[in-house]
């Protein structure tokens, strides 16, 4: 981040355009990779090589003790975080480019419930295959390189997981803090006064509205001093009109 810009949730508020370099160097874009190829790995296998067909069944069963239910398990949170992880990523390369902090809120607490969710899911997951497997009895006929990868890739994708849960927590409480302090610099300082130096408050007790007029400059009348009333000049004496001797001529 370059100094002078506002960071909000990772990425400078202002937005700005994709670095790809920055970008594949981050470490949840790097995380998000790795999960990506643990959740392919197990999907897949499970769907290659999770089934077997034994002697004594007409129909295909799971490796994992006999148990469709876990090897659908596997599968199912395995294509679901391998998609999840393309969505993420896109969304990683957009939230440089996005100017609105609450958009940016949503996207980063969607990742982390999400994420959480997850490393829960592959915890889950770790434990049914493995007990699946330690309870399976008949082994014949099952690859089971690919069962040891299968459980492996399982336990690989809980760090992973839980690796983007954490950065996804700190890029969160990050987020919230800058966005509170930024909001507190910008705020108005409610503790100065609103009004000039020279506002005096009203008086309720009296008639007369304050005023904000300043003290005059002016010096004030000597006190003291009677008042000398002037008559003003060329002021003629009107007449009574009753009173008046005015003929008008006849004609």
């Amino acid at each position: 981040m370059e100094s002078g810009e506002t960071s909000v949730y990772g990425a400078s508020l202002a937005g700005g355009s994709f670095d790809f370099v920055k970008f594949i160097k981050q470490p949840q874009t790097i995380l998000r990779v790795l999960s990506w190829v643990f959740s392919i790995v197990v999907f897949a296998t499970i769907t290659a090589e999770g089934y077997v067909n034994p002697p004594n069944h007409s129909q295909v069963v799971c490796v994992f003790n006999k148990n469709d239910g876990a090897c659908h398990y596997g599968v199912g949170i395995g294509i679901i975080g391998f998609l999840a992880c393309v969505g993420f990523l896109m969304v990683d390369i957009y939230i440089p480019m996005m100017s609105n902090a609450q958009e940016r809120k949503r996207v980063v607490t969607a990742d982390l419930v999400f994420s959480a969710a997850w490393t829960f899911l592959w915890f889950v997951c770790f434990c049914v295959l493995a007990n699946q497997w330690a309870n399976t009895v008949d082994v014949n006929g099952i690859p089971t390189d690919a069962v040891h990868a299968i459980i492996a890739f399982s336990f690989f994708s809980i760090s992973t997981w839980g690796a983007l849960t954490y950065l996804a927590l700190m890029r969160f409480r990050q987020g919230v803090g800058e966005v509170s302090q930024n909001y507190g610099e910008s705020a108005p300082d409610q503790t100065s006064s609103q009004y000039p130096t020279s506002y005096v408050p009203p008086d309720h007790n009296s008639t007369y509205p304050a005023t904000t007029y300043p003290a005059s400059a002016y010096p004030s009348f000597p006190p003291g001093r009677p008042d000398i009333y002037q008559q003003p000049p060329f002021v003629t004496k009107q007449e009574p009109i009753g009173d008046s001797d005015y003929q008008p001529p006849a004609y």
